[in-house]
């Protein structure tokens, strides 16, 4: 195997390619390709733009960083590593995905390997990417070169399910390619592989993972429409229900972020063309679609039965980012809450110690601020970063006017709010 694989290269260095880059690297001659050349220029310096790796992570690793296609001529595994986002149609974007595709074709030689790892819906790879491999490189699929696909399962932010300590789906073209691939991933996967049937079959089995967390969170998301009209703490329901052995831990909230509120739509997408509608998946991504409106109403309802006047009402939003505890702000759901608000004339603050400021702003053209900066008539606690878990009810009232509303998406401070209006999913 060492004599047939001799190098790797890496397309795409996000908070996916990277990580695996820099693992194989440790093991073996790696180069890592990325088309932005400041950010190959920070990999060079240490310093993970995704801010998911320490510069200790670096040490030890034999890899070139590079944005010149010249140099993935001297690889012959290729992994291909980039995002695969949705349009505003909620339609696939693969312009990412074959742009990758084509950079690898024109470097592609005889006995070369291209494992991808970009979610996908089934098919994609052979049916999409394939053919572009073939066209560009002249090469014959199978004969020439060989394919597999082996899809990331990184969780960010995550420090105890790191890429090592999961196991990783595999899969190849035929018998050999499977072996191969298999054994490359071996070297660096401590919780060890699984060798999927198809192509086909690791493709459908990462894209049903999101997709069933998707269903999962909906249905959460609906239940707390309902209880709030009786006026039971989801949170509380859901603890009590959890007592049970088989009870599924799911809780409700924003569903953002670049995988569970992405991947479904490509599978209903690929339904869609074979002539079916997808309902419990599209119901449950239009549940979670829909939840940043719906908090924003709630909230404008108590702003309402606190005698405030909307136009002059202040809102303080904390968190950004798309999950706790990480910078990324990549499909951001809070954006909706905020900007459902400011479609009735409120005014909205956003603070986040972990998003870039310059980032929200290209992003979504919202300022945000470095810190509270008057009296607010509510406050949303939107992201559960650590450091807002630490805050008390006297430190919320001390930011408020009056009373002061509460929102707390998370359920971080169920039952410690005493004298503000406190609501939850």
């Amino acid at each position: 195997m060492s004599e047939l694989v001799k190098k790797i290269a890496v397309i795409g260095l996000g908070y996916v390619g990277l990580p695996i880059a820099l693992e194989f690297a440790r093991k073996m001659q790696v180069i890592g390709f990325d088309i932005k050349e400041e950010r190959i220029n920070m990999l060079k310096n240490k310093k993970d733009p995704s801010n998911e790796l320490e510069s200790e992570a670096f040490e030890g690793c034999d890899i070139l960083f590079t944005h010149k296609k010249e140099d993935l001529r001297n690889a012959n595994f290729f992994i291909v590593a980039v995002p695969t986002p949705i349009d505003n149609h909620n339609m696939p974007d693969l312009n990412p995905l074959f742009s990758a595709s084509k950079t690898v074709a024109e470097v592609l030689k005889k006995g070369d390997y291209v494992v991808y790892e970009s979610t996908v819906y089934p098919g994609c790879t052979e049916e999409d990417c394939v053919p572009l491999l073939e066209k560009i490189s002249g090469l014959k699929y199978i004969k020439d070169f060989k394919v597999g696909f082996s899809p990331e399962r990184i969780n960010p932010g995550d420090k105890e399910h790191t890429l090592t300590k999961i196991k990783k789906v595999v899969s190849g073209c035929d018998s050999e390619s499977l072996e191969i691939i298999s054994k490359i991933y071996q070297r660096i996967i401590v919780a060890g592989v699984h060798e999927a049937e198809s192509i086909k079959v690791a493709e459908a089995a990462k894209i049903i993972e999101n997709t069933q967390r998707d269903i999962n969170i909906a249905f959460m998301n609906e239940l707390s429409m309902i209880f709030n009209k009786m006026n039971i703490n989801t949170f509380d329901v859901l603890k009590a229900a959890g007592t049970k052995w088989n009870f599924l831990k799911f809780s409700p909230g924003l569903v953002g972020g670049h995988c569970i509120g992405v991947d479904p739509y490509y599978l209903t997408y690929k339904a869609q063309n074979l002539g079916h509608h997808a309902r419990i998946i599209n119901a449950g991504r239009a549940i979670n679609d829909d939840m940043g409106a719906y908090i924003a109403k709630q909230l404008i309802r108590l702003i309402i039965a606190a005698d405030v006047n909307i136009k002059t009402s202040n809102v303080l939003v904390m968190g950004v980012t798309f999950k706790e505890n990480v910078t990324d702000i990549r499909n951001s759901k809070v954006v909706d809450i905020v900007r459902e608000l400011q479609s009735f004339m409120i005014n909205v603050d956003v603070v986040d110690y972990m998003a870039s400021a310059s980032e929200v702003e290209h992003e979504y053209n919202i300022k945000t601020i470095p810190a509270p900066n008057k009296k607010y008539d509510a406050i949303i606690v939107a992201v559960a970063h650590d450091e807002y878990k630490k805050l008390t009810e006297k430190e919320f009232q001390s930011m408020c006017n009056g009373k002061g509303i509460l929102i707390d998406l998370k359920g971080l401070y169920s039952h410690q709010i005493e004298g503000m209006t406190y609501w939850s999913l």
